[in-house]
């Protein structure tokens, strides 16, 4: 193997409490790699610089090593945007407010336009949060809800209705055949074993069931504008990146047909637009309290812009499988 990640990781000079392990690729299983780029935990500025590589056999890119899963668990503490539980914004909270069921009710529409969902729906959401989305699918359709998240001490209001299972999505004791919807938003770019999760996602799923994923699409624009800042990296959560083809082709080579792909989802591309611009001429660490403001102000000027979003494979991917026969 002529190049080492493991000896290029000690290059790094990571903090010595870090325990890496080296990763086989997740499509091929070739340890062949070559260095793709260095990232950060850019969205917290939590210290660390994490290897990302790509597969010399198949082009999948992945981080090689990895934090073990004890590791991992510091970048997931409260400062992780998906876990925050402050609700005050000042004149602006009306606005955060609107902005955040937004992105529930988006999702809404993406699973609602290519599923079924009413009363007898079982969904599944893996890398639930604290979710937000599952309590607005219930309200709305009277489904039945389910969550999975690797994170503890998840809270928010109506969070008891949800059937909620804490830790792996492959470890969970959830029936065989028992789901009509499995949802992964932003989950599946976070999955130590992916292969695990789709074997996990054909058992629970009932045999016309639908499995819907949206990841960051590395083939994108805000990629090339920002490279290694990208937010798409985010290291060390992060353990692959994605492009079209690669995302395709895991799917369709672990059981499920693709039968809708689209180069957007639910989450807002300005996000990546914003947060990319921040971190290339700001540096990381981004402050929530001070940058609401200028994010919103820059969101109505390049309103022309992000409505042809859907055309514009800004920053995201969606994709709608089925079980193969």
């Amino acid at each position: 193997m002529s190049f080492d990640p493991i000896q290029r990781m000690q290059e790094l000079k990571n903090p010595g409490r870090f325990q890496f392990e080296r990763v086989k690729c997740y499509s091929c299983g070739s340890e062949d790699c070559s260095e793709f780029l260095i990232g950060e935990d850019d969205l917290t500025g939590k210290e660390g610089l994490f290897l990302y590589v790509k597969c010399t056999a198949c082009d999948l890119v992945y981080q090689n090593p990895r934090l073990n899963i004890e590791g991992i668990k510091e970048f997931y503490d409260s400062e992780y945007i998906a876990h925050r539980k402050k609700k005050n914004w000042g004149i602006l909270t009306p606005l955060f407010e609107w902005t955040m069921n937004k992105h529930d009710r988006e999702k809404d529409k993406l699973v609602s336009k290519y599923a079924r969902v009413n009363e007898g729906t079982e969904l599944l959401d893996v890398g639930c949060a604290v979710g937000t989305f599952l309590l607005h699918m219930n309200k709305k359709h009277g489904c039945s809800i389910h969550g999975v998240d690797f994170k503890d001490g998840l809270n928010y209001p109506g969070f008891e209705k949800i059937n909620f299972y804490e830790g792996l999505f492959y470890e969970q004791p959830i029936q065989e055949n028992s789901k009509d919807i499995v949802t992964m938003w932003h989950f599946f770019e976070h999955d130590y074993d992916p292969i695990r999760s789709l074997e996990m996602a054909k058992k629970v799923l009932k045999e016309d069931g639908k499995l819907i994923i949206e990841v960051p699409r590395l083939d994108s624009l805000t990629f090339k504008l920002y490279g290694k800042k990208w937010p798409g990296v985010q290291a060390p959560q992060h353990t692959i990146l994605f492009s079209k083809k690669k995302f395709i082709e895991l799917l369709e080579a672990n059981g499920f047909v693709v039968e809708k792909y689209m180069p957007y989802g639910a989450f807002p591309a300005y996000f990546y637009i914003f947060t990319g611009a921040y971190f290339k001429l700001l540096g990381k660490g981004l402050n929530l309290d001070k940058i609401i403001f200028p994010y919103f102000l820059g969101q109505l000027l390049l309103t022309p812009v992000l409505l042809f979003s859907r055309v514009l494979n800004l920053s995201m991917q969606t994709v709608v499988c089925t079980k193969k026969n």
